[in-house]
């Protein structure tokens, strides 16, 4: 039988012509498959409500056209309730556009290059508060600082560059070039990344959410789940706030005490998903001493933006957030405590499933919501890519070196839509044992 092999999508995400190295997009856009813009525009009605149940199933099924995935990723990740107009919409965007504009403003006053083009990989300041005078930095700070003023000379260059004694300032400061090393690492074989305004945009939101986020900060990883949505949001704004949404997914992984990294709790639940499903690849693993399943970190870190094209790691992370897709999520960024009030007063009554996505659903099913909040589907494709190397780590993998060597390997060799279809399998399998355990 003919199956149509579908259009590529390397017009969308061109690569720099001197990478030959890049791994190769499997995700083809597919008639009757791929969500298309004219299918997602007739998801909604005339006043604009939309109606996400047609279009997470076509999701999972064949991704989003790429034309369209920036808008269709704000509603995945709850930036707008599908339930509201587009003048509802539109003022909540407006509205969004100022709060960063205040945000980005702020940041600015206390170091003029934000906002100006440019970018700093060099640090400004000490641990104690001291400045560095770094001679390159100083002249694009003057620079910026004289831009931003409508072009007025200051006499003297070193002027903004005064002992800092707040300590919340110092630690953004002491981020601020460590964010604009990774930014220069990021994506770097794409076109895009060619132009010093799109290196400087990444720079200025993440710094930005740096300021905006205190107990995270920055951490290295960031500017990997930052990168698609200044590519996919023309507006800087846009893109700042959907990956606001993204880091409330994933900000406890980034989130470090003197005792504790926060992904931790990631790895020790991947551990006892493997445990379940996998119980001698698990002792196999814990023999070699990685019963605490570091080598996994960068998995759940980034999502495996390390292991897929740029192309295929973007259609993973909506396939992700399609099965994951909970029609509540807006009024809980929004509103949290207007959602734990509805929540209690909807105890004993069912849930309705109908706009949640297939993995969500499947929660539901088996005890919904309780004390302790359901794994995501992270730590399944984590789990299903071991399962799945489940063989070749037992029979080769004779240290932790091995092990790390296999799953390098895996790099550009992934098909993403077998890893969802793997985790979900798995999910269900670890869903129903704990069921069977817990009798």
């Amino acid at each position: 039988m003919w199956r149509d092999p579908g259009a590529p999508t390397d017009s969308f995400y061109q690569v720099r012509p001197e990478c030959s190295d890049v791994p190769k997009t499997r995700f083809r856009i597919k008639a009757g498959k791929t969500l298309s813009a004219r299918k997602w525009h007739a998801a909604f009605t005339s006043n604009g409500y939309l109606d996400i149940r047609k279009t997470l199933s076509r999701i999972y099924r064949g991704g989003i056209h790429p034309s369209i995935r920036g808008e269709v990723w704000e509603y995945l990740l709850g930036c707008y309730d599908p339930k509201s107009t587009f003048e509802e919409r539109e003022h909540i965007r407006q509205r969004r556009r100022a709060q960063y504009a205040v945000l980005k403003e702020e940041c600015r006053t206390m170091f003029p290059m934000i906002g100006s083009g440019s970018f700093i990989t060099a640090p400004v300041i000490t641990e104690n508060g001291d400045p560095i005078l770094d001679p390159i930095t100083l002249q694009e700070a003057q620079a910026a600082k004289e831009l931003s003023s409508g072009g007025q000379q200051n006499g003297n260059p070193g002027c903004e560059m005064v002992k800092e004694h707040d300590k919340r300032i110092i630690q953004w400061k002491l981020s601020l070039h460590q964010i604009g090393l990774d930014v220069v690492r990021t994506d770097r074989t794409l076109v895009f990344y060619e132009k010093q305004e799109n290196l400087a945009k990444l720079w200025n939101i993440l710094s930005v959410y740096a300021w905006f986020d205190k107990d995270v900060n920055y951490c290295q990883g960031m500017s990997d789940l930052c990168s698609p949505m200044i590519i996919l949001l023309d507006d800087e704004a846009d893109a700042f706030w959907c990956f606001e949404r993204l880091m409330r997914r994933l900000r406890g992984n980034f989130r470090c005490t003197e005792r504790s990294v926060g992904v931790e709790a990631q790895l020790s639940n991947l551990a006892s998903v493997t445990q379940v499903i996998d119980p001698k690849l698990h002792h196999h693993l814990e023999t070699l001493g990685g019963g605490d399943y570091l080598f996994a970190i960068r998995m759940l870190m980034v999502l495996f933006r390390r292991e897929f094209s740029f192309g295929d790691s973007l259609y993973l992370w909506e396939m992700m957030w399609a099965l994951e897709y909970d029609p509540g999520l807006f009024l809980m960024y929004e509103d949290p405590d207007l959602a734990a009030e509805k929540s209690e007063g909807s105890k004993g009554r069912a849930k309705s499933t109908r706009q949640c996505g297939k993995f969500e659903r499947e929660n539901l099913k088996n005890g919904g919501k309780g004390a302790e909040a359901p794994l995501p589907i992270s730590v399944f494709l984590v789990a299903s890519v071991l399962k799945d190397k489940s063989t070749k780590l037992l029979t080769e993998a004779k240290g932790l070196d091995d092990v790390v060597k296999i799953l390098n390997d895996i790099t550009g060799n992934l098909d993403a839509k077998k890893a969802c279809t793997g985790a979900m399998k798995l999910h269900k399998k670890y869903l129903k044992k704990a069921a069977n355990a817990n009798r």
